[in-house]
């Protein structure tokens, strides 16, 4: 007996282009999260490791990302009409 090879992929192409662009809003809130970092480690500047893009808009931004991912996931994907 042969087996088909012609499995279909699990989601839909609109399914894939949501999980990767929830990926890309969480790269993006990992890189507004990242810095910070002193040349002299005896200095501690508040302003720059406690500012509004790290605590709030960073955080934003990757829970955004894993909610988009998470409905690219749960997302039914629509079926194609197949003209035979």
């Amino acid at each position: 007996m042969a087996e088909d090879n012609n499995e279909a992929f699990p989601l839909g192409k609109e399914n894939y282009k949501f999980i990767i662009g929830g990926m890309v809003l969480i790269i993006i809130g990992f890189f507004l999260m990242a810095g910070g970092g002193a040349e002299n480690l005896e200095d501690f500047n508040y302003d720059e490791i406690f500012s509004p893009r790290r605590i709030t808009l960073a955080p934003i931004t990757i829970l955004v990302g894993l909610g988009v991912v998470l409905y690219g996931i749960m997302k039914k994907p629509r079926e194609e009409s197949s003209k035979d």
